[in-house]
């Protein structure tokens, strides 16, 4: 269904920004649909959770009202150089994607 996407740069104060670009409608269950007039169902990113080799580092609970195809970022302070960054999420509906990358 969706893609994710992350970048790994390094921060000027030492650590690692990851920006991660979730393609995703999330979709409010408020707006109507302008050609048939029904509400649009609800579908949106519940949990995204952000992991280092495995271990889990930051967790955003995300709900409707969140933009569609959402941006995250976060920083790691302690990632270094060969580590393995993965980010997964869950929508309200059960689907789910993941990205993982490397640390250069």
């Amino acid at each position: 269904m969706a893609s994710t996407k992350m970048k790994i740069k390094k921060s000027k104060g030492g650590g690692y920004e990851v920006m991660v670009l979730a393609k995703h409608p999330m979709e409010t269950g408020l707006r109507k649909d302008k050609k048939t007039g029904e509400k649009v169902p609800a579908h949106f990113i519940q949990t995204m959770e952000f992991a280092v080799n495995g271990e889990t580092v930051a967790q955003a609970n995300l709900g409707a009202g969140v933009s569609k195809n959402p941006l995250i970022g976060i920083s790691i302070p302690n990632a270094k150089s060969g580590d393995t960054v993965t980010v997964s999420w869950v929508d309200n509906k059960g689907e789910s994607d993941s990205a993982e990358k490397a640390v250069k």
